[in-house]
């Protein structure tokens, strides 16, 4: 028999706290430790490749950076070679039939990227939220596909790269978006946290969407049916396939992975199964 030549999970191959070496841009949210995103940046600089920012503008709470604050987050990620992806605003309905609503949603994710721009975001992250949870977003499917498409036509007017844009995968069927996605070019960001939870077919979304993905959402489901929890909450057959797909790509800083968790328990447990699951495979 010959030898299997990967190293066995737990040789020491890396140290805790070290960056890993995987065949994709490792990254988490700032969100992990209870503070604010500066100090979450330099708690995960030397950890990840980048970091999603959890960003939200609404009457009742705002966490958007200062001009000065985005000066610092650009100098950090120079220094700790780190790429940012932005969350757009999650309250926005970009779909929706009252106009007065729509427009206010596109001017908020238009701030959102105004401000952020100095980052030269590696991929700005779009919910298209239906009127409703499920499998079918609407009853009026032709209004809101038509009202999705004049937010991502005047989104994209200022100059934003189409392929920077990423809409995630969300409760309902993915396949509705397929027209506007190849309309207006943009890349999808592939939650397979949310294909887990939904009972979506994680291997024929990789297969379909895969060539587009630029961002992936990883995040495992507890027992009650939650998402957002730990890796090793997650199928590690999943995860493994994802990581052979991504190695076959020339570029590993063509993808973002990022750990979609929130709090440090939850990203140190993750980390160990990347460890365990992947380094194996990938060093």
């Amino acid at each position: 028999m010959t030898p299997d030549p990967r190293p066995a999970p737990g040789d020491g191959v890396l140290q805790a706290g070290e960056r890993l070496r995987l065949p994709f841009r490792l990254g988490t949210t700032s969100y992990i430790i209870p503070d604010d995103i500066l100090p979450n940046l330099d708690h995960l600089a030397g950890r990840v490749d980048d970091v999603e920012l959890v960003l939200f503008e609404s009457d009742e709470f705002s966490n958007m950076p200062t001009p000065d604050d985005v000066d610092t987050m650009a100098r950090v990620g120079r220094e700790a070679n780190l790429s940012f992806t932005v969350h757009l605003p999650l309250d926005t309905r970009l779909g929706s039939d009252d106009e007065g609503d729509r427009v206010a949603s596109v001017g908020k994710c238009r701030r959102v990227m105004e401000r952020m721009a100095p980052l030269a975001p590696f991929a700005w992250i779009l919910h298209l939220h239906g009127d409703r949870r499920g499998t079918t977003p609407t009853d009026d499917m032709p209004r809101w596909l038509r009202q999705n498409a004049r937010s991502l036509e005047e989104l994209l007017s200022d100059g934003v790269a189409s392929r920077r844009v990423c809409v995630e995968t969300l409760d309902y069927d993915f396949g509705l978006l397929t027209d506007l996605v190849e309309r207006f070019d943009t890349s999808v960001c592939l939650d397979l946290g949310h294909l887990l939870v939904y009972g979506r077919d994680i291997p024929a979304h990789l297969e379909r969407w895969g060539d587009r993905a630029r961002v992936y959402h990883l995040h495992g489901v507890r027992p009650d049916g939650t998402d957002h929890a730990h890796l090793a909450q997650f199928p590690p057959d999943m995860l493994r396939r994802l990581a052979t797909m991504l190695a076959e790509r020339a570029d590993r800083d063509a993808t973002v992975v990022t750990l979609e968790v929130f709090g440090e328990d939850d990203f140190e447990r993750s980390i160990e199964t990347v460890r365990e699951v992947l380094v194996p495979w990938h060093m």
